[in-house]
């Protein structure tokens, strides 16, 4: 099912979304989710949702599919189930930035909405901030691209993509005889496509302020136009619009839109517990690839569980386990990087979205932590740091 609204522009990613002034309210004001809704439908400055403020985002975020159009994720009829398991980590201590803190203090924050530490089909840990709960369905961000990597597994193994190393003009033939004719879909996913692209989210002229949040024949075009920086392969260059075009790879594959996908090979199958939302890139269009799948934090849980469990070869597994180890293998541009996501040393790995989003996977331990995220500076990177401090200590303790 899509959710649209029709009149909002299509550059909903980084440019619509915009600085409202400032408002006390409860995340779930339909008062409220109902103005920003007719706001960004009028078409917003091009500040971005980097300069909303934290209430404002509390409501947004928890609130995609009331704002932006969308194409849901049903729940399946039967879900992975839980059992709880709580751990008693009031004890428990960790350093961070000179001072000794403990959980209860990081959880006490207001920037951490939701935090979730599941051992197995063991909840050990499962907190919410106020006015946030178990049924909110939070955006992502770019944990979204992370996902979208698994999917492109998936299809490789259903044999509508032959291989990574196919070239991304095999999908997307308008790249013919471009510099992208020379870059594979493995490149792609390693962020190592060698096409000249600026990420400096300060400069307006930036390759990421013109097309970071581009999408379908737009996102094509501009990236078409694009030059060579460095042999394919060869070199990481973090690209905000190739996640998306890796959303376009698949699509054009398995010629469906990613959410039923998702729906028809992960979703179901595994037992998500709740439905979901994708954030399009326009309405009616497709799904952004890098950004914007809305879960609860139980369903970032197992999508983290889901991707640990592919690591072994079993019967009847959407993605083949060599896939997924190479998923999780250092890249030859950047040993932190795999196929979209970022590695932790020692066979840890991380989805990773902006303002703190976050699945934490550490397969010799069954563990997973998942955090629905926000913090004031959307690359939230000290933040980040000190989730994996908390991470750290938590790990030990076990």
């Amino acid at each position: 099912m899509i959710n649209q609204f029709s009149r909002i522009p299509q550059r909903i990613l980084l440019i619509s979304l915009a600085f409202w002034g400032p408002a006390t309210y409860s995340a779930d004001d339909p008062q409220i989710i109902h103005e920003l809704r007719e706001r960004v439908a009028e078409g917003m400055p091009a500040e971005g949702l980097l300069f909303f403020n934290r209430e404002e985002r509390e409501t947004a975020f928890a609130h995609m599919d009331a704002i932006f159009p969308t194409r849901s994720i049903s729940a399946p009829p039967s879900p992975k189930a839980f059992f709880d398991a709580p751990r008693d980590f009031g004890g428990l201590r960790y350093e961070f930035d000179g001072r000794i803190r403990s959980i209860a203090d990081f959880l006490a924050e207001r920037r951490t909405r939701g935090l979730l530490v599941v051992q197995g089909d063991q909840i050990l840990l499962e907190h919410y901030a106020k006015n946030h709960g178990p049924d909110a369905r939070w955006v992502s961000f770019s944990v979204t691209k992370s996902v979208t990597a698994m999917l492109i597994g998936a299809a490789i193994r259903e044999g509508y993509i032959e291989s990574v190393n196919d070239p991304v003009s095999r999908y997307v033939p308008r790249f013919q005889g471009t510099p992208y004719g020379q870059v594979t879909v493995e490149n792609v996913l390693q962020m190592a496509s060698g096409i000249a692209w600026n990420e400096d989210y300060s400069d307006p002229e930036s390759d990421v302020a013109k097309a970071g949040g581009a999408n379908g024949i737009r996102l094509l075009d501009y990236l078409k136009g694009l030059g060579r920086a460095a042999p394919a392969g060869a070199q990481f260059n973090y690209n905000t619009a190739e996640t998306n075009l890796a959303g376009e790879i698949l699509r054009a594959a398995i010629g469906n839109n990613a959410a039923a996908y998702l729906e028809k090979t992960i979703w179901h199958p595994f037992g998500m517990g709740d439905s979901a939302n994708w954030m399009l890139g326009e309405p009616y269009g497709g799904e952004l690839g890098g950004c914007c799948i809305s879960a609860t934090l139980r369903d970032y849980a197992r999508l983290g569980l889901f991707a640990m469990s592919q690591l072994n070869e079993r019967e009847g597994h959407p993605i083949s386990a060599q896939y997924m180890r190479d998923s999780i293998a250092p890249s030859k541009g950047f040993d932190g990087y795999g196929y979209f996501w970022w590695l932790q040393g020692e066979g840890r790995f991380s989805a990773l979205g902006i303002f703190g989003q976050q699945i934490f996977v550490n397969p010799a331990l069954n563990l997973v932590v998942a955090v629905h995220g926000n913090d004031d500076v959307a690359e939230a990177l000290e933040y980040e740091a000190e989730v994996l401090s908390v991470i750290r200590a938590i790990e030990a303790a076990l």
